[in-house]
């Protein structure tokens, strides 16, 4: 019986690369996979997905509006997502579906919270109906594990506020601790100061 999947980590613990190697185990046993990702994550291309140490493929690309029950191709045996904190509820949704009504197993690679910890609206939604929950881990420069996607700005500090989405990479972003976040926001540390 097919399942849905959630797969959540912090920014850097290798989710597109776990997405990638997943979409190749399958292909290597013959496995028809249809790989998606939201337009909103155009970083490396709007249809590539590209891993930190360069595994990359073609994904096809879902707008806000697309209905993937619709969308999917026929003879489909896998859906991978990355990047699925980016769905909207209704795509989620819609892969619950194609899971339950289609028997068409889906595996979706995502970030759990935004730079504010606030939980994004496809990964809220994942929590409420994957069969299947799991963290992939991370970890801070101190050595604990990774929770929290801490965004800098342009002078190193960590951003509290500002739009849900920023793109970004290394540049922007670190994947940290609550507890080295916490200090470097009461101390008004920057990115370069903390030890």
């Amino acid at each position: 019986m097919a399942k849905l999947y959630f797969k959540f980590g912090a920014m850097g613990s290798s989710k597109t690369a776990n997405a990638l190697m997943t979409k190749f185990n399958y292909e290597e046993k013959g496995k028809r996979v249809w790989l998606i990702k939201p337009a909103l994550d155009d970083r490396d291309g709007v249809t590539i997905l590209k891993s930190r140490i360069g595994l990359e493929a073609q994904a096809d690309v879902i707008q806000i509006g697309d209905s993937l029950i619709e969308k999917c191709p026929k003879n489909i045996d896998v859906i991978i997502c990355d990047e699925c904190q980016f769905l909207t509820p209704e795509h989620v949704d819609d892969l619950r579906v194609l899971v339950s009504y289609h028997d068409i197993p889906v595996l979706c690679f995502g970030l759990r919270v935004d730079f504010s910890t606030a939980l994004f609206p496809g990964s809220k939604r994942l929590f409420e109906l994957a069969d299947s929950i799991t963290e992939i881990k991370s970890i801070c420069r101190c050595g604990r594990k990774a929770t929290v996607n801490t965004r800098f700005d342009s002078t190193g500090h960590v951003c509290t506020s500002g739009d849900q989405v920023v793109m970004g990479g290394n540049d922007v972003y670190e994947s940290m601790c609550w507890t080295c976040r916490d200090r470097m926001i009461r101390e008004n540390l920057t990115r370069d100061e903390l030890d």
